[in-house]
């Protein structure tokens, strides 16, 4: 990589990518593409990704971009989404080494007002959701659905102090910034959808949240909470189970493991419980997503059907929500998130969207689910302050 600099704006270039590079433990700016690719027809999603593959192993080049949850049926046509609308399924850049930079610090201006966000589901209708998905449970049609639903607002504000901003609130492993002419994208996503190196693939998904609390006792038995429910531990090995499966048709014999099962990840606004699965493929990137796309923890259990059942019940496209955000280096290195905490704003007429959501059981209630999204949305709004320790003792020779 180039000698890492200081950034305090991503105002550089009109087409810009900015992402967390989790395994080196920095950021990493892409500018000025030597190419572009932004496709709107499933039928060109994959040769698009053959192109990126190629570009990367043959010309050493990196790609960088997203793939939006619509995507799904150019890898699989009886995978059901909704109607997917004018964003693409597919945009990413060919570049060359991209720049280590440093973030910059966190600036809270008291005399900037938030927007204000509001549900595409009132609440009525997320019980009605909740008692039709509780039909399809009883029925025996699935185990689990992930039901997902938008907070929109015009945004008003410059969106790259506000992507810093959510960055320090959620933490942010493999969080993301992507402009192009259309669109900015603000990803602080806690999620890895997959990530390889060499022959090497792990994926790590997260399926169990509870939020923070008030007090540091609060707090521990809230974490205790989520580590000990049989309900969030079942969901998670629901997911981990169907990761393996995914896993499994791209493997080499025997080589998917599970070297850690429900650990808790501690994030400034909530708590998350995760699980580790890894393999050993040879497969390129087109044939990775087309074993595992979309993650299996936003889905539900059993994909097909369950995918099925969200498009029948949300009323909006997910876009880029959901889908994922990543970037494939040379020599068989690649990293890309699971697309939540994610805002996407259209450069138009400054409308956002940001997507909330969570995997609905049988023993589900709904107005804890319901409070779920609203932590899941405390992203947007946290107030987070970044400060220095000055510490003085007494010496006595």
């Amino acid at each position: 990589m180039s000698t890492q600099r200081a950034i305090e704006t991503a105002a550089v270039d009109d087409l810009v990518i900015i992402m967390r590079d989790a395994a080196r433990g920095c950021w990493l700016e892409f500018t000025h593409p030597l190419e572009v690719l932004e496709i709107h027809d499933d039928r060109d999603v994959v040769s698009a990704l053959i192109h990126i593959g190629q570009s990367a192993t043959r010309r050493g080049l990196y790609a960088a971009g997203m793939i939006a949850y619509e995507a799904a049926p150019a890898f699989d046509p009886s995978l059901a989404v909704p109607e997917k609308g004018p964003f693409p399924l597919l945009w990413f850049g060919l570049y060359r080494e991209p720049h280590r930079i440093v973030m910059p610090p966190i600036l809270h201006d008291p005399k900037i007002s938030l927007p204000e966000w509001h549900p595409t589901v009132q609440d009525p209708e997320y019980r009605n959701v909740f008692s039709a998905i509780r039909s399809h449970l009883y029925q025996g049609d699935i185990y689990q659905v992930n039901y997902t639903y938008r907070l929109g607002c015009a945004f008003a504000l410059d969106p790259w102090p506000f992507f810093v901003r959510m960055c320090s609130a959620q933490g942010a492993p493999y969080g993301a910034f992507i402009r192009t002419h259309d669109r900015v994208i603000l990803s602080a996503s806690p999620e890895l959808f997959f990530s390889l190196d060499g022959d090497r693939i792990v994926s790590r998904p997260m399926k169990g949240t509870i939020e923070r609390g008030r007090t540091w006792q609060q707090d521990r038995e809230n974490a205790r909470r989520l580590l000990v429910s049989e309900k969030e531990r079942a969901e998670n090995l629901m997911i981990v189970d169907m990761v393996r499966n995914d896993l499994g048709r791209i493997a080499s014999a025997a080589s998917v493991t599970v070297p850690r099962l429900f650990e808790l990840e501690k994030y400034p606004t909530l708590w998350q419980m995760t699980s580790t699965v890894e393999a050993r493929t040879a497969a390129s990137l087109t044939e990775i997503l087309q074993a595992l796309f979309p993650a299996a923890s936003i889905t539900g259990a059993p994909k097909h059907r369950a995918m099925q059942i969200i498009a029948d019940l949300e009323n909006t496209p997910r876009q880029i929500y959901t889908g994922s955000i990543g970037f494939l280096a040379p020599n068989r290195r690649a990293q890309f998130n699971v697309a939540i905490r994610t805002v996407a704003i259209d450069r138009s007429d400054n409308a956002a969207l940001y997507g909330v959501g969570g995997g609905i059981v049988w023993d589900s209630e709904c107005d804890a689910e319901r409070r779920e999204c609203h932590v899941k949305a405390l992203v947007l709004s946290a107030q987070t302050e970044e400060f220095s320790l000055f510490e003085t003792i007494r010496w006595t020779p």
